[in-house]
């Protein structure tokens, strides 16, 4: 028998409403003094079953023990998505004070050795395991996924192909983690190399072009023990079939809570603009994967610092310009949704490698994210 009830899925994705919006957020889990990677999710788990019922409700593990995820669930419309997870974050850092742990927002923990890192006692992670071995255990990255509500899964399916050459812009927005192993990468989104590089059906899918087609792959899949469950699809774009959504998973987790719900404002508009022009017969622009690939490397290597791909005219550009080009796509929606998200003018990456050019050390360009990050989420600051 399947373990994916194609039928359930279906149906589930025919009574999804259109632009229902889910955020989650990872986290490190940090200890205060030295900003090691400590595993207490389990303590913090159990503390909030038993003091804080709502934050337990909206907390999950995330592969090991070091790191926490906070989910909004899900919301009728952005602002009561992030009014929902601006309520868990300041519940879950108040825990964590309470604990006498940190939480740090970035694609990667600059220095943590993956050796050391335990993974969490769940079946599904335990399959992780089991299948993934050193991929699994080397996976210490931390990242920010958006739901966003679609009626029927021909439509979903749509809106996957679509988005395709949209991923590598977003990623070269949110790029966050250039430091891995205790030392510069080199890279502005170390985590995607080390995490979207390594896993299986991973990265930027093909476009499929109908969901029969992503069924017959899943099928496929099954029927060879490959999966058995779709949650071991891992691709940074998927419809969610438990959730009736199509699922944004590119982002690396962002230093500041403003720049987390800008990236989580623009995702939404992009699918909501996605879902438009499919209905509305826009032709489909589907480069094939091999260009897309170039993009994508760019965004890896040199995120908003360097030069991205007009595909369609084989020019570069300046990889800010994926901001203005992303919003104006996605004008249309936006004004109707009242959608304005800003970005500063250096995302996490940058403010990052600009610390250690002034003489920084990579522990100290870290202690200022773990301050932005508490200043921001904590608080519910914008910066």
């Amino acid at each position: 028998m399947s373990a994916i009830d194609f039928e359930q899925a279906e149906e589930r994705f025919e009574r999804s409403r259109d632009l229902t919006v889910g955020i989650e957020e990872e986290f490190a889990l940090l200890d205060p003094l030295s900003l090691d990677l400590v595993p207490r999710f389990e303590e913090l788990r159990a503390a909030a079953r038993e003091g804080d019922p709502v934050l337990h409700e909206h907390i999950t593990g995330e592969l090991i023990s070091s790191e926490i995820e906070i989910v909004s669930g899900r919301s009728e419309s952005l602002a009561d998505a992030l009014a929902r997870q601006r309520d868990r974050r300041r519940r879950l850092f108040a825990l964590c004070e309470a604990h006498e742990t940190a939480l740090g927002a970035s694609g990667t923990h600059p220095w943590a050795d993956y050796r050391a890192q335990r993974i969490i006692d769940t079946p599904h992670y335990r399959r992780v395991e089991a299948d993934l071995k050193y991929v699994a255990w080397r996976n210490n990255t931390f990242s920010l996924h958006v739901h966003v509500g679609v009626r029927s899964l021909e439509r979903a399916i749509a809106v996957c192909d679509r988005l395709r050459p949209v991923l590598p812009l977003l990623l070269a927005v949110s790029a966050s983690s250039p430091f891995l192993d205790g030392r510069d990468s080199g890279l502005h989104s170390a985590r995607t190399q080390s995490f979207t590089r390594s896993f299986p059906r991973c990265g930027i899918p093909e476009a499929f072009g109908s969901w029969a087609a992503y069924r017959s792959y899943l099928q496929f899949l099954l029927r060879t023990s490959s999966i058995i469950e779709f949650t071991q699809v891992w691709w940074s774009v998927r419809p969610h079939l438990d959730f009736g959504t199509v699922e944004v998973r590119i982002c690396d987790a962002q230093c500041t809570a403003g720049e987390s719900e800008a990236l989580a404002a623009l995702i939404l508009a992009c699918v909501a603009q996605a879902a438009r022009d499919h209905d509305e017969g826009v032709p489909l622009a589907a480069p094939p994967g091999r260009l897309i690939e170039e993009n994508l490397w760019r965004a890896i290597r040199y995120g908003l610092d360097g030069k991205m791909i007009d595909l369609e005219r084989a020019s570069e550009y300046p990889a800010r310009e994926a901001i203005e080009r992303l919003l104006a796509w996605s004008e249309p929606v936006r004004s109707e949704l009242d959608i304005h998200p800003s970005f500063p003018e250096r995302n996490g990456a940058q403010r990052q490698r600009a610390l250690i050019e002034a003489g920084a050390t990579p522990a100290e360009a870290f202690a200022e994210v773990v301050r932005e990050t508490q200043r921001t989420y904590a608080e519910g600051v914008r910066a």
